[in-house]
């Protein structure tokens, strides 16, 4: 691209000491994105119903959901460390025991699933509260943010795609075993690899670690940030409903992949295009714009009358997402309590699931009564909401972290 982005990511994700945390933490998040996807399979080749694949993917997502923040907290007091080298035993070990040890009959398959979502190791905030704290300059890390935004996009369509492919010379079972295992070692890999001189400082004292049920969340900007960060989720999760419902009533099931492959393909042009101008703004002033540039590209589907015009309108629309998910994180990283990075970028994850589940399941009940444009049309009214609590909350994002952050070794 003519800005330069990819050479700058090259750069970036080639340097000495940071490239070897940066791709072992890509083999690490493997497993997040397809895990649920591949227990539904198992339990299914096990001969389970739908109702209890449902479970164990649900219970699996509860076990992330409830075990990420307590994981991450004790990152943050203990080091990285000890913590993914531990859950990068555990992980792919509670895996294979219910692919290889429980069935569909066993009382313990859900039990296992929901220990194997607690074991989830951390890469993903591991990695993004290390940008944090790596010697880069301001626009050096807002260009690693923008980079963790765009692997996501990546992470997200071509996940599955290696799940079907590894499908394809085996069971879904040996699948999810293998995908298990890749995750573990990237975690293994990114515990180990060593950092640059200067910021492999020993991990913060527990009692230097301020005691409080909520975290960082007790701070108002983090909390502000992650209640945009949620609303501006559920617009995501409503689209996930109505994509589909559209492409049933104006075209062919078949065609669906392909509509929601325009929606991440739009937002990972969209970052490189427009990341260009990524520094020239003020973080906290950017946000909110971005917010409602990501708004107004909700609305274009309602204009969509067939399945090639939605996919052109989301390929169009979706590309602010990814900037919009750099500036989260880059305020996550001046926002937050520097001594809890690993733990509010997990809450700010955290927010997002939350958010993108609320809106699947409002999606769900919306869909009969009001149809697929009807519930665009809540996904912009909701994402225009986001935007206004975004410009709102400016002034409180625009207060930097007054303790600095230390790297965990």
């Amino acid at each position: 691209m003519s800005n330069g982005l990819p050479r700058r990511f090259l750069e970036l994700l080639t340097r000495r000491h940071v490239a070897g945390p940066a791709w072992w933490s890509v083999v690490a998040r493997m497993p997040v994105y397809l895990m649920s996807l591949a227990m539904v399979l198992v339990v299914r080749e096990q001969g389970g119903s739908y109702a209890r694949a449902g479970l164990v993917a649900a219970l699996y997502t509860v076990g992330m959901a409830v075990g990420g923040p307590l994981v991450a907290r004790y990152v943050d007091r203990r080091g990285r460390r000890p913590v993914l080298v531990a859950t990068g035993l555990l992980y792919p070990s509670a895996l294979a025991v219910l692919v290889w040890a429980t069935g569909p009959g066993d009382g313990a398959q859900p039990v296992v699933a929901a220990v194997a979502g607690v074991a989830l190791p951390p890469a993903n905030a591991c990695m993004r509260s290390l940008w944090a704290r790596l010697p880069l300059r301001d626009d050096e890390r807002e260009i690693a943010y923008l980079w963790e935004a765009l692997l996501t996009e990546v992470l997200v369509i071509g996940a599955p795609l290696m799940l079907a492919t590894l499908m394809i010379t085996g069971s879904a079972a040996l699948a999810l075993t293998t995908v298990a295992v890749i995750g573990g070692v990237g975690a293994l890999g990114l515990s180990l690899t060593p950092l640059p001189a200067g910021t492999a400082a020993a991990a913060p004292r527990p009692d230097g670690v301020p005691h409080s049920l909520l975290g960082p969340l007790r701070e108002p900007a983090m909390l502000a940030l992650t209640g945009v960060m949620a609303v501006c989720a559920v617009p995501i999760g409503l689209m996930t409903l109505a994509i589909p419902a559209f492409v049933d009533t104006h075209g062919s099931p078949g065609g669906t992949g392909v509509v929601y492959a325009c929606w991440g393909v739009g937002s990972a042009v969209g970052a490189l295009w427009l990341g260009r101008s990524q520094s020239e703004v003020v973080v906290h002033r950017r946000f909110p714009r971005l917010v409602l540039a990501y708004a107004v590209g909700t609305a274009l589907p309602l204009l969509a009358v067939s399945e090639l015009t939605l996919g052109v309108a989301l390929a169009v629309g979706s590309a602010p997402i990814a900037l919009v998910s750099a500036c989260e994180m880059t305020l996550v990283s001046t926002v937050a309590d520097g001594r809890l990075l690993t733990e509010a970028f997990t809450w700010a994850s955290l927010a997002t699931v939350v958010g993108d589940a609320v809106g699947q399941q409002a999606g769900g009940l919306l869909m009969e009564p009001v149809g697929p444009h009807g519930v665009f049309a809540a996904a912009t009214g909701v994402a225009l909401a986001g935007a206004a609590l975004a410009f709102a909350c400016r002034g409180l994002l625009g207060r930097l972290t007054t303790v600095p952050a230390r790297c965990a070794a």
